[in-house]
């Protein structure tokens, strides 16, 4: 698909157009969490899901960890991350972050951000467990994902939030309580060593501006104001995201291979 064809495009990529770099749901702050969390070390064989961007990629890799490697299933984002970062150990590859095809147990520390609320709980766990056999006995899997709030939210209103989601962003989101984003990860045989979570203010000007930097903020508002189309789905976004706020919130768990 045209990622210049506003009205189709998937939500992130149109924030990504309009000049967003930070994309996660937690903003920067939680981000930082998550990688301060995980304690990459010069030792340590870092892996990371769906890079996107490369935002995160940028920290972990400020650690200077032994090597990095980024699995993105999108062709395009690939090609930019390999034109954008480059150093002897670090690589980014074309495929599946359920099944990546690194060797067992052969990375220290695993992270993924903002994707796998995108899955059904069946690919969520296909990608956990993907996760678990990556990692060494004792590695570190890190993850930040859309959340909902509070534990006791109805069945009723999780659905409509996940189909006013879908609509907006043009993707099928499916976010999850702290509880069963820990239940997830304990299925697959986790421990749980952190939970932080954020509100999930994305598109709120205060969070833009700490997220962006002030003049990043002036180009993104910029942009917007030169792209009508964008404009009006971003619009559309900001108003979901306002309307269920009290029930949105994001979560970064970091949890350890046993």
């Amino acid at each position: 698909m045209d990622k210049d064809n506003f009205a189709k495009a998937k939500g992130h990529w149109i924030l990504a157009r309009m000049g967003k770099r930070v994309l996660r749901p937690g903003g920067k702050e939680l981000t930082h969490k998550l990688i301060e969390g995980l304690h990459i070390s010069p030792q340590d064989r870092v892996a990371e899901f769906a890079p996107g961007l490369g935002y995160t990629a940028a920290l972990a890799l400020a650690r200077h960890p032994q090597s990095y490697v980024g699995i993105d299933a999108d062709e395009d984002a690939v090609k930019l991350l390999r034109r954008g970062i480059r150093n002897g150990n670090t690589s980014f590859l074309l495929g599946s972050a359920e099944q990546t095809g690194l060797p067992a147990e052969s990375r220290d520390k695993v992270y993924g951000e903002a994707m796998l609320t995108m899955q059904s709980d069946a690919q969520k766990s296909k990608i956990i467990g993907e996760a678990y056999r990556v990692l060494r006995k004792g590695g570190l899997y890190g993850i930040h994902e859309l959340g909902l709030c509070p534990e006791n939210l109805g069945e009723d209103l999780e659905t409509e939030i996940r189909k006013e989601l879908a609509r907006v962003i043009r993707v099928n989101a499916r976010p999850r309580t702290v509880s069963q984003w820990k239940a997830l990860l304990e299925k697959e045989g986790f421990t749980i060593r952190s939970v932080d979570t954020n509100t999930m203010h994305l598109l709120e000007s205060k969070r833009v501006l700490d997220d962006e930097g002030f003049f990043r903020a002036i180009k993104i508002n910029v942009n917007i104001l030169l792209h009508p189309q964008a404009r009006k789905r971003i619009a559309e976004m900001r108003r979901v995201f306002r309307k269920y706020e009290p029930h949105l919130n994001a979560v970064a768990i970091i949890a350890e291979k046993n």
